[in-house]
């Protein structure tokens, strides 16, 4: 009986052991990290999942899971799963929503958690996106482009000089290149349709190349707004073009880009300023025959300068697995990965590596042209603002769209940005 007991005792031993070593051990060691990917095209979603599942299969102890977001009311919904305590570890954002989560420690600090492969294929302006304050508060991997998408029949048969990103339009040329457009085209057709549903990153972002900022960060840290001369540039030309030479639609400047591209494809606008992803609605909608190509944006004093908010893949400060979730980051952003992201959502990789991919630089489908601009891309003018969501939509959007649609005059708008503007940041800067 007693040679029973203790045979009995063994085996038991055995299995607790057994079970300790085996899979109860991989199962408490074995790391999930959610990943809330806003990726919304077919080919984007496409390509954000096959990387989960490469990365799973190649690292069965940090498993990911994917979460599919929506961009819409991104911030509502991050500021709530924050607020609950449910934050995923790795965020999908953009760089112009993070400062408010920066700020108030909702996003873990970066630095010493990516590899300097990484760190250093990423050029400074692209960082400086997604650095508040003294940290770094997200990895930048898409960036977007303004461009002008012309019809190339009515350009060529116009006679108007066809810009490139070496001898682009200034300002000034553009104004006058769209008022030639327009009267060559005839009755109810315009030059150019701005759809300015959301005007104010457009604005802004455009501002750059002609010398505007709007916001200006002190010594003390406090950020003032300056409406200038230079800032005007911009603004002052989509007014005049649609108040005083009818050059610009005005019946656009309430939509949003896609609402533009059946007047485009008709022959009613000779071109569309977009975003450079524009382009694959473009490929899957045009008709048959319909010839388009891809410009510069105009550029003034400030040359090609252009503000762009990047894609951001950022890590939550409430997550157990920082370094795991800073791996996966990394994972992702392997030069030949940000080359498949950045053709799901056909977008400029922020990468050097990546954008040398010919892929991402051959004529067709206006690849090159775009790549061509990635240089003088830069931080938007608004990156780093507390406080700018509210002043964009409480005070930047309705100024501008009434001076736009001819409402107001330049006075007004300058007096709202400015003042009622500073009323509204004052508020996160006490």
């Amino acid at each position: 009986m007693r040679a029973r007991l203790l045979a009995a005792a063994a085996t038991a031993l055995t299995l607790l052991l057994a079970g300790c070593s085996g899979d109860g051990e991989d199962t408490e060691r074995r790391v999930t990290l959610r990943f809330h990917s806003l990726a919304w095209q077919k080919e984007s979603v496409e390509a954000n999942r096959e990387l989960v599942a490469e990365w799973n299969a190649a690292h069965p102890d940090i498993r990911v899971e994917y979460v599919q977001g929506s961009w819409d009311s991104v911030h509502d919904q991050l500021l709530t799963s924050f607020e609950g305590g449910e934050a995923p570890d790795i965020i999908h954002d953009a760089s112009d929503d993070l400062a408010d989560f920066a700020y108030g420690g909702r996003l873990a600090d970066l630095r010493g958690l990516l590899p300097e492969r990484l760190t250093s294929d990423i050029p400074r302006q692209s960082w400086e996106t997604v650095t508040f304050g003294a940290g770094v508060y997200g990895v930048p991997f898409l960036q977007e482009p303004r461009v002008l998408i012309a019809n190339k029949k009515i350009l060529d048969s116009s006679g108007v000089r066809v810009p490139t990103a070496l001898q682009p339009w200034t300002w000034a040329e553009f104004r006058q290149v769209t008022k030639e457009l327009a009267r060559t085209m005839g009755e109810g057709k315009y030059g150019v349709a701005w759809p300015l549903k959301e005007p104010v990153s457009v604005t802004l972002n455009l501002g750059l190349s002609a010398g505007g900022r709007l916001f200006h960060r002190g010594a003390d840290g406090k950020v003032t707004i300056e409406f200038t001369d230079d800032d005007a540039v911009v603004p002052g030309i989509i007014h005049d073009q649609v108040n005083t030479d009818r050059s610009a639609s005005r019946t656009t400047l309430g939509a949003g880009g896609s609402d533009t591209l059946p007047g485009f494809f008709g022959g009613k606008y000779a071109m569309v300023p977009l975003g450079f992803s524009y382009r694959q609605q473009i490929v899957q909608q045009a008709p048959k025959g319909f010839e388009w190509t891809v410009l510069p944006a105009p550029v003034g004093s400030g040359g090609q300068a252009q503000g762009v908010s990047p894609q951001t893949l950022s890590v939550a400060e409430d997550s157990r697995h920082k370094r795991e979730a800073a791996q996966f980051i990394a994972f992702m952003l392997r030069p030949a990965n940000m080359v498949r992201l950045a053709k799901g959502d056909w977008m400029l990789p922020t990468g050097t590596r990546a954008l040398a991919d010919p892929a991402l630089r051959r004529e067709k489908d206006g690849w090159a042209a775009g790549a061509a601009l990635a240089r003088g891309l830069r931080s938007a003018p608004a990156q780093s603002v507390r406080g700018y969501p509210e002043w964009k939509d409480k005070v930047a959007t309705p100024a501008l769209q009434e001076y736009y649609s001819g409402a107001i005059g330049e006075a007004e708008l300058r007096t709202r940005l400015v003042k009622d503007g500073s009323l509204v940041l004052a508020r996160y800067q006490r």
